[in-house]
């Protein structure tokens, strides 16, 4: 190869995630002295590569398989639609199932905390965790995205997602409101972990836990439980809150270290 193409080979090849690279590779490499890698150039471009899926399949059926690629290194981004049931399949409780939530074989509210994915994912260090959700905050969901896109390594993106299987009072028409509430209430803590300064960024530091019984009133997964199980429903309810607190002072406290 000429000098100049192997300047712009070495280039590539030491930044091929980099566009700007990539392009200036493809513009200006003279492929009349490579002829198999202009057979391949179409390859060239960097691939982005994300897995989708709700809590069902990531809390539940499909976790072992993702805290395989968790432990892959791999340039792979995983975006979890968590609706905290299992939405697809007729609104069963899943992992990601809260205290006090009515579904499907929890139909007098559900027993037990929710799974905590993100943390399971931050115990690897090297993968890019974020909590997002676009009415609570539309650019740290965008900065969250861009971010996992970027980073060399797994990334895992939850996205709060409100569900018709929730009851919103108001309607699916206003459940960006409802990601809205979950984050001012405290319900779903928003943050972003990046491996490349192991440092933990909670992107709403002073939620409002006073809101929170506005935020289980608003929906009738929560208010179905205190008709069908009068007895607990108040118990399983302040569980729930009682949860939340601790979840987001775990993440306060990382965040400060």
């Amino acid at each position: 190869l000429s000098e100049e193409n192997k300047t712009l080979a070495d280039e590539w090849i030491n930044n091929k995630n980099d566009i700007d690279v990539v392009n200036n590779f493809l513009k200006n490499f003279d492929f009349s002295e490579a002829i198999e890698v202009e057979r391949l150039k179409d390859y060239i471009m960097p691939k982005s590569f994300w897995i989708i899926g709700g809590d069902g399949w990531a809390y539940d059926i499909g976790f072992g398989g993702l805290d395989h690629i968790f432990s892959s290194g791999e340039n792979v981004n995983i975006l979890v639609l968590d609706t905290e049931v299992y939405s697809n399949t007729g609104g069963q409780k899943s992992k990601s199932t809260r205290s006090g939530a009515t579904a499907k074989f929890a139909s007098s509210g559900k027993k037990g905390k929710k799974k905590d994915l993100a943390r399971i994912a931050l115990t690897y260090e090297d993968v890019y965790v974020a909590n997002i959700s676009l009415g609570g905050n539309m650019k740290q969901a965008i900065d969250a995205l861009k971010e996992a896109e970027s980073y060399d390594g797994v990334s895992l993106v939850i996205a709060y997602a409100p569900c018709i299987n929730h009851g919103i009072k108001s309607g699916m028409k206003n459940s960006i409101n409802e990601e809205k509430l979950a984050v001012t209430s405290g319900y779903f803590p928003i943050f972003r972990y990046n491996p490349g300064d192991k440092k933990l960024r909670l992107d709403y530091k002073n939620p409002d836990f006073d809101k929170y019984d506005e935020f289980l009133n608003n929906e009738n997964r929560y208010q179905m439980t205190k008709i069908v199980n009068k007895k607990n429903a108040e118990e399983l309810l302040r569980e729930n809150k009682e949860n939340a607190i601790a979840r987001f002072e775990y993440y306060k406290k990382i965040s400060e270290e």
